[in-house]
């Protein structure tokens, strides 16, 4: 951000990056969802290979992968600002711009061996492979330093892993992932990150209907045998890897997202509100809808700097973990009444399938949950607020 006399501006080489993300979408993205099925996740092979190869041109391809490794190298701040863009289209909240910009693996696997990087990392980066990781199981996923029951045992070179894992995004369309077990039962935090492949013997999944076509998955070990040259970083020391690399870092991206389709719901209400005629004035002229575009527009804008904030922190090395809890959780809130406001001045178009805002609203549903549900989020955010030095933990 840059500082100027009359206020706070991106930088100019951000703002053609944020502009060409949004020429991308609005020009190639959304044309082609008018002959998708509605809920669909995927582009047809042509499409996708013809627009990926449009982003990798314009250096966006795996915008947040370091450049060594050949992605775009962008900052978090500047990834929240193009996440903002990329996810404003119908399928965007879980499947943005259909993964025409590259489908990055998991970042942590940045500190992995060089057989790691070489094997599952850079592939990802290439769309040769797909990566996902799992924390969350059935005993709980809020708590992870107790909830994670999932054990591996050491048994001479290798390790065995029994356990299940439940509501795993992106694990029934990846073919690798990242596996947090517990090691050390003496210890809540004595977890090991493993890196498994679902073809594996002892590796089963089943996909997990839920509200969004995007499925998660359940996955179950039985006896899953890992080699030592895949366990990610430290034995018994996974605990920064999963609550601050990878949990406290992955809300800010969630919550860009949470603002971007918020933006679009946003844009299509005013729009809508200008040209529909109701008693021979149209509906923008009545103070019930002003006052409802005025809500989403404060949240909307309250939304992106809680955003900008919590980027800031990261990209500055500062503790970053609660205003990325609170993004979180006052994007995902907003969202919802952003789309839900939208929908109602829509009236019966809004409920139907010839718009977006359905798909959304229901998508939007989920994200109460994801990334931690608000009110274990606010748990957290309660815990620093009463007691600061929590935030060093």
């Amino acid at each position: 951000m840059a500082a100027g006399t009359e206020g706070y501006e991106l930088p100019e080489e951000l703002k053609m990056a944020q502009r060409t993300v949004r020429d991308f979408v609005q020009a190639e993205v959304v044309p082609l969802e008018k002959t998708l099925d509605y809920d669909a996740i995927a582009l047809p092979k042509e499409d996708f290979d013809r627009l990926a190869s449009k982003t990798r041109e314009m250096g966006l391809w795996c915008t947040g992968v370091p450049q060594e490794h050949g992605g775009a190298g962008l900052s978090l701040f500047a990834q929240a600002v193009l996440e903002e863009e990329v996810v404003q289209h119908r399928a965007g909240l879980y499947c943005p711009v259909y993964g025409t910009m590259g489908r990055p693996p998991p970042e942590i696997i940045w500190v992995g061996t060089d057989y790691q990087l070489q094997t599952y990392g850079l592939p990802s980066v290439r769309g040769e492979r797909r990566g996902w990781y799992a924390i969350t199981e059935p005993s709980g996923g809020s708590d992870p330093a107790r909830a994670i029951q999932t054990r591996g045992v050491r048994d001479g070179d290798d390790w065995v892993l029994n356990g299940s894992k439940i509501f795993i995004s992106g694990a029934p369309w990846g073919d690798w992932g990242i596996v947090f077990a517990r090691t050390d039962p003496q210890r809540a935090r004595g977890l090991t990150a493993f890196i498994v492949e679902n073809r594996w013997p002892g590796f089963t999944m089943n996909p997990i209907p839920v509200m969004r076509a995007f499925y998660p998955g359940q996955l179950f070990f039985d006896n899953l045998r890992v080699p030592g040259r895949n366990v990610l970083g430290e034995v018994h020391n996974a605990w920064d890897l999963l609550a601050n690399k990878l949990l406290a870092r992955a809300r800010i991206p969630y919550a860009a997202a949470n603002l971007g389709v918020a933006v679009a719901a946003h844009r299509m209400a005013v729009e809508y509100s200008k040209t529909r005629q109701t008693f021979g004035a149209p509906l923008s002229s009545r103070q019930a809808i002003q006052w409802m575009l005025v809500d989403s527009e404060i949240e909307i804008r309250a939304s992106r700097w809680l955003v900008w904030q919590a980027a800031w922190r990261y990209d500055a090395g500062e503790d970053f973990r609660q205003e990325a809890a609170i993004a979180k959780l006052y994007s995902s809130e907003a969202l919802g009444r952003v789309v839900d406001r939208s929908i109602q001045i829509h009236g019966g178009y809004g409920v139907s399938k010839w718009l977006p805002l359905e798909r959304w609203y229901r998508e939007a549903r989920i994200r109460r949950i994801g990334e931690g549900p608000s009110e274990v989020v606010r748990m957290v955010i309660a815990r620093e607020i009463l007691n600061p030095a929590s935030r060093h933990d």
